[in-house]
């Protein structure tokens, strides 16, 4: 009798856990942008990933990598079920487009987000950018140069953290190329998000992949941004290098430090509403 009762107690706490924890549900391929032209249409959509009836929640703009030529959006495993909203992007793709058309996509789609992430029980206050090697560039890109989210009339400052994973912060290599350059070649000019450092950016966590095994020399130009990020008076910059991860491998540990951050910033900005 004793062992029923306690079975009993059991299955009910699991079915109490169980009514207490979000039902999560996806929107799949919202276009983000108006568009007559066939591959804009195609790409540039994404998909919203949101705890059902939960309000103010932290919000992540996700974008994939595949150095600006290839890869497709997703929901990243370790972004489910965190209580946090995520909007995975896909956006237009060299060669078939240019690089401006890929980092003008990144932006538009962080401006979608801005008018309809309350939809779906976002915080248009906790709203982070982030991505990997080719999405953490583009998250650099649009967080710094305020014109490109200017253009949509969103103010960059607005994010509430750019966390770029393994993200050029000189001129994108895919870029480079089709100007002739080799890897080894870098340039800092407009589209280096280097080249847009200020002190007045938002909070700013730098993650990358051990030294020894990042792409031409990734954690040192990583590092360099950091520096200059620090020297224009940016308080709320931070870098982590992962020691033993490569490029690829490393995004999986650079999640514990992306919520780490966020839970941080929403916390603080709970307290300042309250």
């Amino acid at each position: 009798m004793k062992r029923l009762l306690l079975l009993i107690g059991i299955a009910m706490l699991a079915v109490t856990a169980s009514a207490q924890q979000p039902v999560y549900q996806t929107c799949s391929d919202i276009s983000y942008v108006e568009s007559t032209d066939a591959y804009a249409a195609e790409r540039c959509k994404l998909d919203v990933y949101y705890p059902q009836d939960a309000v103010g929640c932290p919000v992540v703009v996700w974008f994939h990598g595949g150095g600006l030529t290839g890869g497709n959006k997703s929901i990243p495993k370790p972004l489910r079920e965190c209580g946090m909203v995520v909007v995975a992007v896909n956006y237009r793709l060299m060669p078939q487009a240019g690089i401006e058309e890929c980092i003008d996509d990144a932006a538009a789609a962080v401006a979608w987000t801005f008018c309809h992430v309350a939809e779906y029980g976002g915080d248009v206050k906790k709203i982070f950018v982030a991505g990997h090697s080719a999405g953490g560039y583009l998250t650099s890109m649009i967080g710094l140069d305020k014109s490109w989210l200017a253009k949509y009339g969103i103010d960059a400052d607005s994010i509430a953290a750019l966390i770029p994973f393994s993200g050029q912060a000189i001129t994108h290599f895919a870029h480079r190329q089709l100007q002739g350059l080799e890897a080894t070649r870098p340039t800092i000019d407009s589209l280096a998000p280097l080249y847009h450092v200020r002190a007045d950016a938002p909070p700013l966590i730098i993650i990358s992949g051990d030294r020894e095994q990042e792409l031409y020399g990734r954690y040192e130009e990583q590092a360099y941004f950091w520096r200059m990020m620090k020297l224009t008076g940016h308080k709320e910059t931070y870098l982590y290098e992962l020691d033993g991860f490569n490029h690829s491998k490393m995004a999986t540990p650079a999640f514990h430090i992306l919520k780490t951050h966020i839970n941080a910033i929403a916390k603080e900005s709970d307290k300042r509403d309250e």
